[in-house]
């Protein structure tokens, strides 16, 4: 864990409490293994002996909660232990459509709405008795839904000023459709991470041959939206960069949106290198498959495609047939959101892991510390780049 002296020597808010969700139970458990991890390997006899960190050095800092539902379909939530004077951090995946429930004789899949709808029952059950209440939202609620073209409702906006009138004092989430919604509440926290250093480790990872410069590899926007985010890992990797844009028949509406007509390209010649495609979310895929096959058509050697969120809306069956016709070579994204199990057996997934990330957010939140060395990822790249060459170095010249 980064900079443990830190922690070592600052006071905590208020003892710390995790509540996972249904929808995060997954990740609750692992983040609170990092948490317990991170302090037992304290040092500082202080922390041990003094009152003043009571319940600092635990064993479990995940509290229990339920939320049953009556057969009309209405719930509520219930914690299995007091919350008084803690510091609380929810949990929650606004995208786990896995969870069911009855509702007059008929099963439903929990769908954004509901787990909202549960997300605030929790934080009513807490009844104003915690220290503070921080809400983690890895996918945020409504985030594409964040601005207003036409008679449309603000449902991101909403939700955020919902949240703050219930009492919470921070949201932390990642890769935000637009986190200027966060001016929809000023004077609350508002923390937005981006996992780049994550996607770059766990590509390095499982790809032992590739080399990260400007005549090897280029790093790609499939869209507009996602320029700048392309354009800062680029430039940390030291490559160049390119985009695609969408052109779309704004003559024809389906499903709420003008269709894409075709994708052009922007950008230098991508002949026999490697290709790396970053963007916030794959949805239904459809976009992020042809983005690979027209970069394959322009003879990129190989195409990675790293994506935080990976929501699949359309199920995997596009995927394993582009990945059979050799349009992309593996696939990244994060474990932030619910993830198909089917997804796990497919040779060309990778997964990056943001557990331990997540607890050391929490860890750093809990002493009200400084997020900077948590949210710069430039050095954090730059080291496991350098950690990836030297192993590279060793492989190719062993002697």
């Amino acid at each position: 864990m980064p900079n443990l002296q830190k922690l070592e020597n600052a006071m905590p808010v208020a003892p710390l409490k995790l509540i996972a969700l249904p929808s995060a139970e997954r990740m609750g458990r692992r983040i609170n293994d990092y948490l317990v991890e991170f302090r037992k390997s304290i040092r500082n006899d202080k922390v041990k002996n003094d009152p003043a960190f009571h319940g600092y050095i635990e064993n479990n800092y995940l509290v229990n909660v339920s939320t049953p539902r009556f057969g009309s379909g209405e719930a509520k939530a219930i914690l299995d232990e007091s919350i008084r004077g803690k510091d609380l951090f929810l949990l929650v995946d606004v995208c786990n459509h896995s969870i069911t429930y009855s509702m007059n004789g008929y099963l439903n899949h929990m769908s954004p709405d509901d787990h909202y709808q549960d997300l605030k029952r929790v934080i009513s059950a807490c009844n104003g008795k915690a220290r503070r209440i921080n809400v983690i939202m890895p996918f945020l609620y409504e985030s594409r839904q964040h601005k207003r073209n036409g008679r449309e409702s603000l449902d991101c906006a909403y939700a955020l000023r919902e949240l703050r009138s219930m009492g919470i004092h921070n949201l932390i989430t990642f890769d935000a459709h637009d986190p200027t919604v966060q001016n929809a509440t000023p004077l609350n926290g508002f923390d937005n991470f981006i996992p780049h250093d994550q996607f770059i480790k766990a590509l390095l990872a499982s790809e032992d041959d590739l080399i990260v410069d400007k005549e090897h590899l280029v790093v790609i926007s499939p869209d507009e939206g996602a320029l700048d985010r392309a354009i800062y890992f680029a430039t940390v990797l030291g490559v160049d960069t390119g985009m695609f844009y969408k052109r779309r028949d704004y003559s024809t509406i389906i499903g709420g949106k003008n269709p894409i007509v075709d994708h052009e390209f922007l950008g230098d010649s991508v002949d026999g290198k490697d290709v790396i495609i970053i963007d916030d979310m794959i949805s239904s895929g459809g976009s992020m498959i042809d983005t690979a096959r027209q970069l394959k058509l322009r003879n990129a050697r190989r195409v990675f495609i790293c994506c935080t969120f990976g929501l699949f809306t359309d199920g995997l069956q596009a995927f394993d047939a582009a990945y059979e016709q050799g349009f992309f070579d593996k696939l990244v994204t994060t474990d932030l959101t619910y993830l198909p199990p089917e997804l796990y057996t497919r040779p060309y997934f990778i997964e990056a892991d943001m557990s331990k990330f997540i607890a050391s957010l929490i860890d750093f939140m809990n002493h009200a510390a400084s997020m900077s060395d948590v949210m710069e990822t430039t050095d954090k790249m730059h080291s496991i780049l350098e950690a990836y060459n030297e192993r590279r170095d060793v492989d190719v010249n062993p002697d």
